[in-house]
């Protein structure tokens, strides 16, 4: 069995980094990531923290994107290819089925949101040329295009001389030269030199990342959850929905639990996407996120994600194929 679930995450973990969208998710973020400094520059307050806060939200928005993507059409192909028919012909129950997919489409988050962190980190430690009397970070400015032109040019090689796919093997190589890229701004400071404690990382923005990653756990597992049902377009729209409504869960049913029913079941249904968002300790000095609030938090993701892949089990096990 585990070897079964294996391969159908496999499958559908290749198939979806190969998807074209999935890379231009991928480069439409990295793109706004290195504009980011240039328009964060102009704000009253400090700059940092709005390149920051900017930078998480763009952090989420292609998150939100690429597992909406990702989990519909890894469901939504099957049926329209008809291959299903011939995946659940040999015996794979079909909750085995939606947990593949599942497990499939989180890994292909967590590369995502992988490369777009550290572009992330990247832009925060090169930070706002506020001053005439700022320089550029360039030990930031040349990791992150050795990176990017090292992973295009190696993959256009492959894909020109082995006909070695572009889309997945691009992204597979980013995330490494991603990696290895980070690691030496951890221990190289602006005037290339080794010192880590002026590395300009901050632990609050690695934090970020981690809850922003359990809340998209979540949107992958309600997305994997609609698209057993829907179509990618009505997907999108569900997952959308339950993406805003999350947001303003506590203002909509939290502030009303106490005095209405529909309020306190609407609380309990709809998850609160507001704990996983850290704006408050961005801007406030005296708050600080702690392990213990990362771990509740991942519980809390847990559940949820949990409750949602029952439930697309449920809805698929009813579902007529063919």
């Amino acid at each position: 069995m585990f070897y079964k679930l294996y391969s159908i995450a496999k499958n559908t973990f290749v198939e979806i980094i190969r998807q074209p969208v999935y890379a231009v998710i991928i480069a439409t973020a990295v793109f706004l990531f290195v504009m980011s400094p240039s328009l964060t520059m102009y704000s009253l307050d400090d700059d940092n923290k709005l390149l920051r806060e900017i930078g998480l939200s763009t952090l989420f928005i292609a998150g939100l994107f690429i597992s909406i993507f990702s989990a519909s059409t890894a469901i939504t192909e099957e049926f329209d290819t008809k291959t299903i028919i011939t995946t659940l012909s040999k015996p794979i129950p079909r909750f085995l089925f939606i947990l593949g997919k599942f497990f499939g489409v989180l890994g292909a988050v967590f590369i995502a949101h992988f490369i777009l962190t550290i572009a992330l980190l990247m832009a925060i430690r090169h930070g706002v040329m506020t001053t005439a009397s700022d320089t550029h970070d360039f030990t930031v400015i040349m990791c992150c295009a050795g990176s990017l032109g090292l992973a295009v040019l190696i993959t256009a090689f492959l894909n020109y001389s082995y006909d070695i796919k572009f889309t997945s093997t691009a992204v597979i190589l980013l995330a490494i030269f991603a990696l290895i890229s980070i690691t030496f701004l951890f221990f190289i400071n602006k005037e290339w030199k080794f010192y880590p404690a002026q590395n300009g990382f901050n632990l609050l923005d690695v934090y970020a990342s981690v809850l922003l990653l359990i809340a998209l756990f979540i949107i992958t597992a309600a997305a994997i959850m609609f698209s057993t049902r829907f179509n990618v377009l009505v997907t999108l729209s569900c997952c959308i929905g339950l993406f805003l409504l999350g947001l303003i869960s506590d203002y909509t049913f939290g502030r009303l639990a106490d005095s209405h029913l529909w309020a306190k079941v609407g609380k309990i249904i709809v998850p609160s996407l507001q704990v996983f968002w850290i704006s408050d300790a961005i801007y406030e000095e005296g708050v600080k996120i702690t392990f213990n609030y990362i771990l509740s938090c991942g519980i809390y993701g847990a559940i949820y994600s949990t409750a949602f892949i029952f439930i697309a089990v449920a809805m698929f096990q009813r579902r007529q194929i063919g």
